[in-house]
């Protein structure tokens, strides 16, 4: 069952780390927000393969917006 992890906050997606095909644990940070000056990692909720990476670096993302998929 695939894991989709959603933006918590409105932010700038600051820095892209993990790569569609990535194998990840938990903890892994996968995408790095930006919001009032400050750096907020986004992680992996659960072991698997980045199936989608749903941001690009400059992106605006919304509160729940889709922002990987781990299967």
């Amino acid at each position: 069952m695939a894991d989709e992890i959603r933006a918590e906050m409105v932010a700038n997606v600051w820095k892209v780390v993990a790569s569609a095909g990535d194998t990840v644990s938990e903890g892994d940070t996968l995408v790095i927000l930006e919001s009032m000056k400050m750096e907020i990692p986004v992680v992996a909720e659960s072991d698997g393969v980045v199936q989608q990476l749903a941001v690009n670096e400059g992106d605006v993302v919304q509160d729940g917006d889709l922002i990987a998929v781990i299967g």
